[in-house]
């Protein structure tokens, strides 16, 4: 166990609509649980915020109760408070939390990427000696974080995110506002993807990055093993 608590906080979206589509959208729950059990059962302090604070958007089709950590996190009313009553970003300081996450889940292709909080709580975080992860469309909240020398924090970093070929495998290519695969290129970051729903973490420094929902609880073991050292 770790003699001081040290304190996590994940991120979730707060957007629920699917572009144009009409279609509810959110946060991808096994993206929430599954590094949350991991970094709670290694002694790690977990809060749970999103940009508006408040009750965060579940999208339904991740509500997998088959998922032993799915099902024994819904039924933790501590956990449930803390998605009912989630943190809001302007409310966070950065000198509470030694890590943050961002979940993934459709919802934060809208919200996560031009988020004032999330680029300056994240910088905060990452300069003082703190850990940066992201997983699935998490990675969103990263295309623009910028250092204080004014260089993008994924610049000649390897990292990971759903890749292009797993948005046109759900076919939802054209739904979403960019792709995250090409953006985070762009910012200069060196991607790297594993096939189709493989699992896959890549750890640079102090950034954890996982490509898809199969990576979750890698994306939480990586954060912690960085958090131990």
């Amino acid at each position: 166990m770790i003699s001081q608590v040290i304190k996590v906080l994940i991120v979730v979206t707060s957007h629920s609509q699917l572009g144009n589509t009409g279609k509810p959208t959110g946060y991808y729950l096994p993206e929430v649980t599954h590094p949350y059990q991991k970094l709670q059962e290694l002694g790690f302090g977990v809060d749970i915020a999103s940009p508006k604070g408040g009750k965060a958007p579940m999208d339904e089709k991740s509500r997998d109760l088959k998922d032993p950590i799915n099902r024994k996190l819904l039924e933790s009313k501590e956990f449930v408070a803390k998605l009912e009553n989630t943190i809001a970003l302007k409310d966070v300081r950065a000198k509470d939390y030694q890590a943050i996450v961002f979940a993934g889940g459709h919802g934060t292709m809208w919200d996560f990427s031009n988020s004032t909080e999330i680029n300056n709580l994240s910088q905060n975080i990452y300069e003082s000696g703190g850990v940066v992860a992201a997983v699935c469309h998490g990675p969103a909240a990263l295309v623009n974080i910028k250092l204080s020398d004014g260089k993008y924090l994924v610049a000649g970093k390897s990292l990971t995110g759903f890749s292009n070929a797993e948005e046109a495998a759900a076919e939802l290519t054209k739904v979403m506002p960019f792709l995250l695969e090409d953006e985070l290129k762009k910012r200069g970051a060196k991607y790297f993807a594993k096939p189709l729903w493989q699992g896959h973490v890549i750890t640079d420094g102090r950034l954890v990055t996982g490509q898809n929902p199969a990576s979750a609880a890698g994306v939480g073991e990586a954060v912690a093993k960085l958090l131990k050292r």
